[in-house]
């Protein structure tokens, strides 16, 4: 049987920031290395991910 093409790219990423948000009173800085796995994937499947949209918007609160 064919795998299943995942239909929501980035998922498991957006969970794991969201959980790593929820952990660290939501302190983007704490959670840097999980928002640029969450980049990375945006990346590779070229933003087709709802998920992308909010990247952009961590990456911006981390840099402060």
């Amino acid at each position: 049987m064919a795998k299943q093409e995942n239909k929501e790219p980035c998922k498991k990423e957006a969970c794991d920031i969201q959980a790593c948000l929820s952990k660290n009173n939501f302190l983007s800085q704490k959670c840097v290395s999980v928002i640029q796995k969450l980049q990375s994937c945006c990346e590779k499947c070229n933003n087709n991910s709802t998920h992308c949209g909010s990247v952009a918007g961590l990456l911006k609160q981390i840099s402060k």
